[in-house]
């Protein structure tokens, strides 16, 4: 599927939420490092995973909306999987297996109202919220290679980089789609003050990834994060917020450093998150792909179905 054929450039695509906090608060499951891809090693696991995209899959049919099949490999690169003792066929294994259970998602519940697309989720190679194993763009797409490579042999629509803490990870993401002909999404996170963990803002980190790639991204998100922690740096009317089409933000105001001391989940309010984005909506005129990030489940998502499509 070529970038300009994306069909959530034009449509509504709804996505899932907080996989990690949901499996773990939620569902009681055992995420180490935070790797949901670890459940697809046993039936339990993998019966858990598919519980937590029916429960999104559910919202996205009843609001006749298409939906983001995100795979749960956000953790399943090298360096994660060598802490989780994973070899790289081991991972390998994994990635085509998490895509395997997105085909077969879509397979079951797409309906001609709720169009589904498969994405292969790139994670970072550090911390997701600290700018750690800082690369070059060219070390960034080598270190990622293998993993979009194995997603593109699997056969998906999209890669999409969530997380990202700065730009040149994030080039290097864009190169390696580009060398596999995959159409990429790249996702920033930033802190309070609206910028990147790197200390770049929203501007300038898409405008170095798009001058760095030839712009490669399709389009590029915001994820983990309150909406008013980066209302301020959407100054409307800019060229480059054109380039903004999802959003998967917390309902949570707390920082990163505050929800990593968090001994409680902190949800926030649905109905709040689903009035910011209908906000947002109204300033970023290619918004079209949302969902949450941590602390939401299916409900935030349907709060902002909601909202956004009234």
């Amino acid at each position: 599927m070529t970038e300009n054929k994306l069909p959530q450039r034009h449509e509504v695509f709804l996505t899932d939420g907080g996989i990690e906090t949901m499996l773990i608060f939620d569902d009681g499951q055992d995420l180490p490092n935070f790797a949901a891809f670890h459940l697809l090693q046993t039936q339990d696991g993998q019966a858990a995973l598919h519980q937590y995209f029916e429960r999104f899959i559910s919202v996205a049919t009843a609001a006749r909306t298409g939906f983001i099949l995100e795979s749960p490999t956000w953790r399943a690169n090298p360096d994660w999987g060598d802490t989780l003792g994973y070899s790289s066929s081991d991972l390998a294994s994994a990635n085509r297996a998490a895509i395997g259970m997105m085909h077969a998602l879509r397979n079951r519940y797409q309906t001609s109202s709720s169009r589904m697309l498969v994405s292969g989720c790139v994670g970072p190679r550090g911390d997701g919220y600290v700018p750690s194993a800082l690369m070059s763009p060219h070390e960034a797409a080598d270190y990622h290679d293998a993993q979009i490579a194995t997603f593109a042999d699997a056969g998906i629509d999209l890669v999409t980089a969530i997380t990202m803490t700065n730009a040149a990870e994030a080039t290097g993401v864009a190169r390696s789609a580009a060398r596999c002909g995959i159409p990429c999404v790249i996702s920033f996170t930033v802190e309070t003050d609206g910028r990147l963990p790197s200390g770049q803002t929203l501007q300038e980190a898409i405008q170095d990834v798009d001058g760095a790639s030839g712009t490669a991204p399709a389009y590029y998100m915001i994820n983990c994060a309150h909406p008013t922690h980066f209302d301020e740096a959407l100054v409307t009317g800019l060229p480059w917020l054109n380039r903004i089409g999802g959003l998967r933000a917390n309902a949570s105001r707390k920082s990163h450093a505050e929800l990593n001391e968090s001994t409680e989940l902190d949800r926030g309010d649905p109905d709040d998150l689903g009035r910011h984005y209908r906000a947002l909506r109204a300033r970023l005129p290619g918004l079209r792909v949302m969902g949450g990030c941590c602390g939401t489940d299916h409900r935030h998502v349907a709060a902002i179905a909601a909202a956004v499509l009234a």
